[in-house]
C-alpha cells in the first residue's frame, strides 16, 4: 500500500480555481478505481495547523495498492493536468503505513498494519472530527500543542490539513524516529495533559492515528522541499 499526500499552492489570481477544484475534482477521483481512498483537503495559514485557512494552499491525500498506479495518476490524470495549468508549486510525500487505528469517514483507509521493527524517520497522521460543542476547547489548546511539537526533539516538519474548516482537522508531522514521537506524545507533560483532556471531555466523534515509513519526497512548497535534507534517493 502507498499513501500519497500532495500539497498544492495556487497563485493568488487563481484562488477561485482552487475552490472550483474542491468541487469538480471529486468526479475524476470517484472514477479512479485504483485509488482506494481519497480526501480533498484545505490547509491552515501558510500550511500550518491554524484556525485561519490559507486559500492559496490545498491538499490531496490518496491511497493506492501500488506506486505504479499513483504514478499513472500523477502523470496523466485530469487533476495532474489541472495542477500544471493553475498551480505554482506541488509537493508530494509518499508513505507506507506501519501502524494505524481508528476510522476516517467510517473507513480504515490504511488497514490495520502492525510493523514493529521500523527504524529511522517516521511520519505521523492524526485526524479527528470535532464535536460542535467541543470546538472552543479544542481550538483553545491548538497553539499550545503546536508549540510543544515544534520544540520537541526529533521534530522535522508538519502540515495542517482538513476536510472542513474548524470541524474536520488533521496534522501530518515528520520525525527523526519513533522514539522521538513517543517522547513527545507520552513524556511531554504539557502534551500529555492535552491528551487527557481530549479523552476526559470527549472532544472527538471520530478520530484516527497512523504512522508511516517515509519513502519519497518530491517537489517544493513555499520554494522548499520540507524533507530535502532527510529523504535520499528522490
Amino acid at each position: 500500500m502507498i499513501v500519497a499526500l500532495t500539497i498544492i499552492r495556487y497563485p493568488k489570481k487563481y484562488i477561485p480555481f482552487a475552490f472550483l477544484a474542491m468541487a469538480i475534482h471529486r468526479i475524476p477521483l470517484w472514477a479512479t478505481k485504483k485509488c482506494t481512498f481519497w480526501k480533498l483537503l484545505g490547509c491552515g495559514k501558510n500550511g500550518t495547523f491554524d484556525i485561519n485557512p490559507d486559500y492559496q494552499q490545498w491538499g490531496l491525500l490518496t491511497v493506492w495498492d501500488e506506486e505504479v498506479s499513483f504514478r499513472e495518476f500523477q502523470n496523466t490524470s485530469f487533476i495532474a493536468k489541472w495542477w500544471k495549468t493553475f498551480c505554482e508549486e506541488t509537493w508530494t510525500v509518499l508513505l507506507e503505513p506501519i501502524e494505524a487505528h481508528g476510522k476516517w469517514s467510517g473507513q480504515e483507509p490504511f488497514g490495520s498494519p502492525k510493523i514493529k521493527d521500523h527504524e529511522g524517520r517516521v511520519a505521523v497522521l492524526t485526524r479527528a472530527t470535532i464535536r460542535l460543542n467541543k470546538l472552543k476547547s479544542f481550538w483553545s489548546n491548538v497553539p499550545r500543542a503546536a508549540t510543544i511539537m515544534a520544540q520537541s526533539k526529533g521534530f522535522i516538519t508538519s502540515v495542517g490539513i482538513g476536510e472542513a474548516p474548524f470541524v474536520m482537522q488533521a496534522t501530518l508531522s515528520v520525525w527523526e524516529s519513533i522514539e522521538d514521537v513517543k517522547n513527545f506524545a507520552y513524556k511531554s507533560k504539557d502534551h500529555a495533559e492535552i491528551v487527557k483532556l481530549t479523552r476526559k471531555e470527549n472532544w472527538y466523534s471520530e478520530d484516527l492515528f497512523a504512522r508511516f515509513r517515509v519513502l519519497k519526497s518530491e517537489g517544493t512548497i513555499m520554494e522548499v522541499d520540507p524533507l530535502s535534507q532527510i529523504v535520499k534517493g528522490k
